[in-house]
């Protein structure tokens, strides 16, 4: 790293606070300036000849009066009475010494605004053999990501906190997922092509549109992510499922602004007693804590042996049972009856437990109904499945209740991460975008969500499995699931959950910046470089409202239901039976 090439000197290392290899003050020259997150480079000539480069981003910035004594001083410099100086000074933080000689810079020794290779080295993009590329830093150059640490080769997972509505989570967490998909970084075309990602739509029908191209892309953006070294526009291969509408009797999806393109998602009773889905009806923090839980487990164990399927519905010793609400009023007479009674919670639970049991059972039933069905095919398709899926799969839960939201959140992450152990593989990768991460592993408390979610955090990076979560507060998800997040990420920040421990990465003046820093503006922290990044990503290519929709790709206009044939003969594919062919 030569400083002689880096760029224009702006200033000197400052003489009068001590300079450590660590980090130094320079006295910015006249007519130069040095702002927040500027990248500098100076050198250090060593007694044999060699020469030490020192690089750093600036954290601090001053100015003051030299030759002023007292506070009134000011006024008397500004009228021309007193002689003065106005003096500026920026701190440096060093993020890379080469070769790693630990000596402080000289006083006096002139310091370079670092650029091009300079600038490349002093912040390790030299070291990133897949660079993905997450913006602009404030001097206006590209800033890039590590893809070693977000795929699981040297780390995975993110964690991404900040005020809701203000600090642009979700849309920096799509544009992550958007530049990890189109800028090469995960292989060959089929390998790209190969990775899944899965995003959950909690908050209105924002995301139901990424398959939109935005109607409000501008040429400059467009230049913008050109720079970036990426196409702009929609993501290309989007599936959309919904739950079905509440009361409806043909799971027609629950959706307002999209009504085209969208599948339904539910599950059938045979499947929910055969998988043993009913902790997740089950799935608050605070129901761990109660002692019902072992009810819980042992009815789900039950239902698993004596549920006998029936095209979707079930049998219970000869009862048919074809919908949730039935299930719930059967489970909940059973449990009444002391002759059944113990055949379904065993001996050693009291009443009250079995009564609490059924208290929160019965108040299930009107969340959960239209997600748990028997009224329906099980041949029809409505499973999410992210391996059978394009290549990004988004399921809307904004119409959903927050119990019927945990469940599905639920039991589709423990679907898809018992996928993913089974094939013995961790390609091709899965990204997993859940907003409300500390609603669903929050730091106290223990639910089979978190249990889910912990798994991910600790064993999905061997597996493939790589988890983008979003949080207004860190502080309040469980603390190994935001250890375990190689690369933490930050946007705007309230006042007191900034102070908390969990943002210790961030130097002083970045959490003071967080508590004002504006939509769009992220601070992000990776392994590879010391400080974190200050950077602006671009406008969204894609629509993050339906007003914001363009054209419909063709895709968009047909749903794997759709895509049936209504006329098609019963077994035509059976047999070499055509339309005109009588199939019986």
């Amino acid at each position: 790293m030569d400083p002689e090439t880096a760029g224009s000197p702006v200033g000197r290392v400052l003489g009068t606070s001590d300079a450590t290899p660590l980090q130094f003050w320079v006295a910015v020259a006249s007519g130069a300036y040095l702002q927040l997150d500027d990248v500098v480079v100076t050198s250090r000539e060593l007694p044999d000849g060699s020469s030490v480069s020192i690089a750093g981003v600036v954290t601090a910035v001053r100015a003051r009066h030299e030759g002023a004594a007292f506070d009134s001083d000011v006024f008397a410099i500004a009228d021309g009475t007193l002689p003065a100086q106005v003096q500026e000074a920026a701190e440096i933080t060093t993020t890379r010494v080469t070769p790693e000689v630990y000596v402080p810079p000289q006083p006096g020794a002139i310091v370079h605004r670092a650029k091009g290779e300079a600038r490349a080295q002093a912040l390790y993009f030299d070291r990133m053999d897949r660079q993905v590329p997450i913006g602009f830093g404030r001097d206006g150059e590209p800033l890039f990501l590590n893809a070693d640490f977000i795929d699981g080769q040297r780390g995975a997972h993110v964690s991404i906190s900040g005020i809701s509505g203000v600090a642009t989570k979700t849309s920096f967490a799509t544009f992550l997922m958007y530049s990890m998909l189109r800028s090469g970084v995960l292989g060959g075309a089929g390998e790209s092509a190969n990775t899944k990602a899965l995003i959950f739509n909690v908050k209105g029908e924002d995301l139901l549109f990424l398959d939109h191209p935005n109607t409000r892309l501008d040429d400059a953006t467009r230049e913008s992510y050109a720079r970036l070294g990426l196409p702009a526009g929609p993501f290309p291969d989007v599936r959309v499922y919904a739950p079905p509408r509440a009361g409806g009797a043909d799971a027609t999806p629950d959706t307002n602004a999209r009504m085209t393109g969208v599948d339904p998602f539910y599950w059938t009773l045979a499947e929910f007693c055969a998988d043993g889905l009913l902790p997740y009806v089950f799935a608050d923090a605070d129901d761990e804590r109660q002692q019902y839980t072992m009810v819980v487990h042992s009815v789900a164990a039950h239902l698993k042996k004596v549920a006998a399927p029936a095209e979707g519905a079930i049998t219970l010793e000869g009862t048919r049972i074809a919908s949730y609400e039935h299930l719930v009023d059967h489970l909940v007479e059973q449990l009444g009856d002391e002759a059944t009674r113990f055949a379904w919670t065993g001996t050693a639970v009291g009443l009250g437990t079995v009564n609490a049991f059924a208290r929160r059972l019965i108040n299930s039933k009107r969340d959960l109904s239209r997600l748990i069905r028997g009224d329906l095919a099980q041949r029809r398709p409505h499973s999410i499945n992210t391996a059978e899926s394009a290549q990004l799969t988004v399921v809307d839960l904004h119409n959903l209740p927050d119990r019927a939201q945990r469940f599905v959140v639920g039991v589709t992450l423990k679907t898809e991460f018992e996928r993913k152990e089974k094939s013995g593989t961790a390609k091709p990768l899965l990204f997993v975008v859940l907003d409300e991460l500390n609603k669903y592993a929050p730091r106290e408390g223990s639910s089979p969500i978190k249990d889910v979610l912990l798994d991910i955090a600790e064993r999905g990076r061997s597996l493939g499995v790589v988890l983008i979560g979003c949080q207004q507060t860190a502080s309040e998800v469980e603390r190994r699931i935001v250890t375990n997040a190689a690369i933490k990420v930050v946007g705007r920040l309230d006042p007191s959950e900034a102070s908390r421990t969990e943002y210790g990465f961030l130097p002083p003046a970045q959490r003071q910046r967080a508590l004002i820093a504006k939509p769009g503006t992220m601070f992000l922290s990776q392994p590879d470089i010391p400080v974190p990044l200050c950077i602006e990503f671009p406008f969204p290519g894609w629509a993050t409202r339906p007003g914001e929709a363009g054209e419909p790709p063709v895709s968009a206009l047909r749903s794997i239901v759709q895509t049936k044939d209504p006329f098609a003969v019963v077994g035509a594919s059976v047999g070499g039976l055509s339309d005109d062919d009588i199939p019986f």
